[in-house]
């Protein structure tokens, strides 16, 4: 049996890609995630995250990515069409990857509020059978969905690098990161155009430039 496990990292960031991961493993192997630790990326650190993904990769019989850029990101989130915002488009970003993979069961972490929904939405746009288990917190009950969870978090870390190598120190890019939101503030302060790694569709973006103009009023 092929066990494959979806997740993503980055949904609520500000700055830098959504990232989605799936990995495809043979049923003996989940247990040898086990034993390496492996668990959803959030309960690990940064060092461990790196340790394990190399480890996840050695053992899957395939693994996938997919990017969202803010822009498109950006794109749904403005349109704001009932059910077609971003748990849409991320869940058919995730269909996407697992009609890549030949795996008879997949279990994933859904973003959309209706777990059924969600499996239904992806079934349409997956030629081949798949049993598609759609669980919240999934990263934390499947290794195999732990072990994507892993693998999309050090792909987006190292997005985040390169963006942080051309353009300076940012933080993590979430909303919460004193760094990110100085870095945010910097550009509108000099009423410089924000560069296309921020995500301009989102509330944080918007209040700060609102809090902006009630001061320069």
């Amino acid at each position: 049996m092929r066990i494959a496990g979806v997740d993503d990292a980055g949904r609520g960031c500000v700055i830098g890609p959504l990232v989605i991961a799936g990995a495809v493993f043979k049923l003996s192997d989940i247990y040898t995630l086990g034993r390496l630790g492996v668990k959803d990326s959030k309960l690990l650190s940064p060092k461990k995250r790196e340790e394990l993904s190399e480890e996840i990769r050695k053992i899957a019989l395939q693994v996938e990515y997919l990017e969202l850029q803010p822009k498109e990101i950006d794109r749904v989130v403005l349109r704001g069409r009932p059910l077609r915002k971003l748990n849409y488009l991320e869940t058919i970003s995730m269909a996407k990857v697992l009609r890549k993979m030949n795996v008879d069961i997949a279990y994933v972490d859904p973003t959309d509020v209706d777990n059924n929904r969600c499996a239904r939405q992806m079934k349409r746009i997956i030629p081949q059978r798949i049993e598609i288990i759609c669980e919240p917190k999934a990263d934390r009950t499947y290794l195999a969905t732990g072990a994507a969870s892993i693998l999309a978090k050090v792909f987006r870390d190292k997005r985040i690098e390169e963006l942080q190598e051309i353009y300076g120190e940012f933080g993590s890019g979430y909303p919460h990161d004193r760094r990110t939101i100085q870095f945010l503030e910097s550009y509108l302060e000099k009423d410089e155009e924000l560069p296309n790694f921020f995500r301009k569709s989102w509330h944080t973006i918007r209040k700060y430039e609102n809090t902006l103009k009630q001061t320069l009023l």
